[in-house]
């Protein structure tokens, strides 16, 4: 089983939240996952665990439309971060727009960590293989 040291999930659907969870703990082995219900929060706790010598999480499963600040605001600010650890960061999204697709392209080209876009539902399979450092 594949070992890491944080996650960080940020989607502001419990159901979606309890799911992912439920499934990184049959594919990986992680002490730390960590949740948050919209982008505000995240990027304020992920900046917050910096401050204290912390480090980056290793994958991010990213929500887009989420309340306060949605993915793509979160994205903005957390690209600018100054870290050399390369995050794996998973847009999670239910969202059939093509713009979302062509913004997703565009956020792969200003950064050197992995933005994969994947659909909702993630099933045990996509998860396993989604789930790796970058």
């Amino acid at each position: 089983m594949t070992q890491f040291d944080s996650i960080c999930i940020i989607d502001d659907d419990p159901i979606t939240v309890f799911g992912v969870r439920k499934m990184l703990s049959l594919v990986i082995s992680c002490e730390n996952i960590t949740s948050y219900s919209n982008g505000k929060q995240a990027i304020e706790g992920i900046k917050s665990h910096l401050g204290e010598g912390g480090q980056l999480p290793d994958v991010i499963f990213l929500d887009i439309n989420m309340p306060i600040m949605d993915g793509w605001q979160f994205l903005e600010e957390f690209i600018t971060i100054a870290s050399p650890k390369k995050v794996r960061i998973n847009i999670i999204t239910s969202s059939i727009d093509c713009r979302d697709k062509e913004k997703w392209e565009h956020y792969q080209m200003l950064t050197d960590h992995h933005i994969a876009y994947n659909q909702k539902p993630l099933f045990k399979e996509e998860i396993a293989k989604i789930t790796k450092k970058a």
